[in-house]
């Protein structure tokens, strides 16, 4: 038999692990209460809108199906709350970090780094908005 605390940290282990892959497989990873199609909450529908603004292509995970992943997520990134954004493998931060990187611009650059332009740059950059300066 294991015993529990093995058990424990074994499990902690594994998650850590499969989180790990899961930021590192993708650009953009969120780890967020419902799906982008359903968020569960506004702050998860928040970080969802502002990628949608930005036509960024994501990997989602839905906390509320898996209670050691919704753990999990928290003592990976040392951050308690959730949604969670990861770019590049890079802890980003939550939905006030992402709105005020939103706002200030930090997002479009920070997106820039990890080969993704955002479609708000396009926005700027288009034929119709240069002629009508």
């Amino acid at each position: 038999m294991i015993p529990f605390r093995s058990f424990i940290v074994r499990s902690f282990s594994t998650t850590s692990n499969k989180i790990a892959n899961l930021v590192k497989k993708n650009k953009v990873v969120v780890f967020m209460k419902g799906v982008p199609d359903s968020p569960k909450c506004g702050f998860s529908n928040a970080v969802v809108q502002i990628l949608r603004m930005h036509n960024v292509k994501y990997d989602a995970h839905n906390v509320l199906e898996d209670e050691q992943l919704r753990q999990g997520i928290k003592d990976f990134s040392n951050w308690p709350t959730i949604p969670q954004v990861f770019i590049n493998g890079e802890f980003v931060g939550g939905c006030d970090i992402l709105l005020e990187m939103h706002r200030n611009g930090e997002l479009i650059a920070e997106l820039k780094k990890a080969g993704i332009t955002s479609a708000l740059l396009e926005e700027d950059e288009s034929p119709e908005k240069k002629t009508k300066d």
